[in-house]
């Protein structure tokens, strides 16, 4: 299933959309619904959810104001609008900021059906393209949450690449936008993307100190950092003592 969060301020249609639409048949999820776009971006910053489906006139924080910053910040998340209004200056400004629908109330279940069944077929492309990128976690761990897997994904980039791997290129690697990644990750892991990769790093180097051919320049060198200065602080800031105490320590 595919989550879905509704923000309209009007509570019928709010609780109409919500509860008298079959969304499980269409494949979605509803985990939230908001009477502003305030607080539906206060649950998206927490909460990663696949789909909007906003009202466009909404009091506090408009549907084009949640649209621009889900563009702008979290372009992985497609938001569909709803409204009374057929503006011509409201569908431009949909376009602008990438809205991928455009819904006139009141809604008819087929128009929302066709609409949701598309963007279903939107999702499904995208997943397949991450299954693609790297399908060994992900069709080994079919027990984990969709998201769960997003993350066995990066950290298998951060393993095999950790000399190099950086916040961009794995942002790029799942297609989402930095801003939201580095939020996305630390609300999953509890950890930030920067610090994980440098664990990762860490523990590299602890493993080679253990073998004494290599020299803790070399090991420093190996593991992406580029004076042994800098490595050996960082070696300390996270294992407690400098690499020469912990080779001693583990001969």
């Amino acid at each position: 299933m595919y989550k879905l969060l509704i923000a309209d301020d009007e509570v019928k249609i709010r609780d109409g959309l919500v509860n008298y639409i079959p969304w499980d048949t269409l494949g979605f999820e509803v985990v939230a619904e908001s009477e502003n776009g305030k607080q539906a971006l206060d649950y998206l910053s927490l909460h990663p959810v696949d789909v909007i489906l906003c009202d466009i006139k909404m009091p506090i924080f408009t549907g084009i104001e949640l649209a621009k910053e889900v563009y702008e910040n979290r372009r992985n998340t497609k938001i569909v609008f709803i409204s009374a209004y057929k503006d011509f200056d409201y569908a431009q400004k949909a376009i602008v900021y990438g809205v991928c629908n455009y819904i006139v109330k009141p809604t008819k279940f087929k128009e929302l059906s066709q609409v949701f069944n598309k963007i279903k077929d939107e999702l499904d492309a995208e997943r397949r393209r991450l299954e693609r990128t790297n399908p060994e976690p992900l069709h080994e761990e079919k027990s984990l949450g969709y998201y769960d897997k997003i993350i066995e994904t990066i950290k298998n980039y951060v393993k095999e690449n950790y000399r190099e791997a950086n916040l961009k290129q794995a942002a790029e690697l799942i297609h989402m936008n930095i801003y939201y990644f580095s939020r996305f990750f630390k609300q999953k892991t509890g950890q930030n993307f920067s610090d994980y990769t440098i664990s990762v790093k860490l523990e590299k180097a602890a493993e080679m100190l253990r073998n004494t051919q290599f020299k803790t320049y070399e090991v420093a060198i190996f593991t992406g950092y580029e004076n042994a200065h800098n490595f050996s602080r960082a070696f300390k800031n996270y294992f407690g003592m400098t690499p020469t105490d912990y080779r001693n320590k583990s001969l």
